[in-house]
């Protein structure tokens, strides 16, 4: 739990409302540029695999273990970080996490082997949870708390601009100018986010009593793992139908491969849409909205099969799975509410639990293709996987209704 009471500077007491004061929007500005450098450095990675499969001199499947490292490293780095850094200052910490993705992501730019490179991406993705996690605590610190929702979206809104601008960006980058310079313009993103943070960000310390063993205390907390199953089963369809739509849209659809990045950059343009709608009603009725937008996106799945083969309908369709990502930011303020007095554990293992749904995803998608049943039936398993993060819903809810 935050110790809010030492952490609001002097000067915020004779200040306007945080949420309406130019320092407050340009620390979530500050926190939303570390967002876009991690969703940049994320996801252009996938887009920049042949290049520098090529520069190292290994095949795509093996520069594909590249993209997992960093996954990996998601995985390991948010709760470990979380708990060791239980006593740590808040923006202290958040420099930390951003200096250190910097220099990892600078390492990726030099790295002169394949070996090197799988590390330099597994030290990328360690800060990854951490970052979102301690950011979310500290944007709903800013704000009352029935628009916390509302701030932590606005810091996500840097990871879903990120898939519209970021990655054809860093990928235009290392296109003209070389790979390693796709993953050198994320080192500078960080180090213009550490001047910010710096400036920007407001000091939030730790309640007296935080300890590495009070953070793991949220794993004792049943509604914790619930939540946590709802992102990694109910987020795997879109990962499902994201990690092979460029795939989808040249053999079924019969495109360009040119034609593809407007297609993922549509997909970036609904997830920034239903980021902003998701938080405004999350703020209202937190448990009904997480209900609603898993059964929205199982609706959205459903089309994406008979759209394929068409141009006119599966660009809309790819909109609106794109706004299912909203999702994110509700389980990241309903991890706040259950957490107790495990408050950072449990918001960075959001992002742990949404890199096992971009692992588990794909991986069903590929058995379903490999089975003969087409590229379009990831839409079909991307279906199965919203209904199954909806059915832990509807377990976690009639608990909590049951205490109520």
């Amino acid at each position: 739990m935050i110790d809010t009471d030492q952490a609001v500077p002097v000067a915020a007491v004779a200040a306007p409302p945080a949420a309406r004061s130019l320092n407050a929007r340009l620390a979530l500005l500050a926190l939303a540029v570390g967002g876009f450098a991690i969703g940049t450095t994320e996801f252009a990675a996938m887009s920049l695999l042949p290049q520098f499969a090529r520069g190292l001199g290994i095949d795509e499947p093996t520069a594909g273990h590249v993209i997992s490292a960093y996954a990996l490293g998601v995985v390991v780095g948010a709760p470990t970080i979380a708990v060791l850094a239980a006593k740590i200052e808040r923006r202290v910490l958040l420099i930390g996490l951003m200096t250190f993705l910097g220099i990892a992501n600078g390492l990726s730019a030099l790295a002169p082997t394949y070996h090197l490179m799988l590390l330099a991406r597994f030290l990328s993705g360690l800060p990854h949870g951490a970052y979102f996690g301690v950011g979310s605590l500290v944007a709903a610190s800013m704000v009352p708390r029935e628009k916390r929702s509302r701030a932590v979206s606005r810091m996500m809104l840097g990871l879903t601009i990120a898939t519209i601008a970021g990655v054809p960006l860093a990928n235009g980058i290392g296109q003209w100018f070389g790979w390693r310079w796709g993953f050198g313009i994320v080192a500078i993103i960080a180090a213009a986010t550490v001047l910010m943070l710096s400036k920007f960000a407001p000091v939030l310390r730790p309640a007296k009593d935080a300890s590495p063993l009070g953070e793991l205390a949220a794993l004792r907390n049943g509604q914790v793992w619930l939540t946590l199953a709802i992102g990694a089963v109910g987020f795997g369809g879109i990962f499902c139908v994201y990690t092979y739509l460029a795939s989808t849209l040249t053999e079924v659809t019969g495109v360009s491969s040119a034609f593809t990045p407007v297609a993922f950059a549509l997909f970036g343009v609904g997830m920034t849409i239903g980021t902003l709608v998701c938080a405004k009603a999350a703020d209202v009725a937190l448990m009904p909205a997480a209900g609603i937008t898993l059964l929205f996106g199982a609706a959205a799945l459903a089309l994406y099969a008979p759209a394929t083969p068409h141009l006119w309908a599966i660009l809309p369709v790819v909109v609106l799975i794109g706004c299912g990502g909203g999702l994110s930011t509700i389980l990241q303020t309903r991890l706040m509410d259950v957490a107790e007095e495990a408050q950072t554990l449990a918001a960075a293992l959001n992002h742990s639990a949404f890199n096992t749904a971009n692992a588990i995803g794909p991986w069903l998608g590929g058995l379903a293709i490999a089975g003969g049943f087409g590229l379009p039936s990831t839409g079909w398993v991307g279906t199965a996987l919203a209904l199954g993060g909806f059915a832990i819903w509807a377990l976690s809810w009639a608990i909590d209704r049951r205490r109520a």
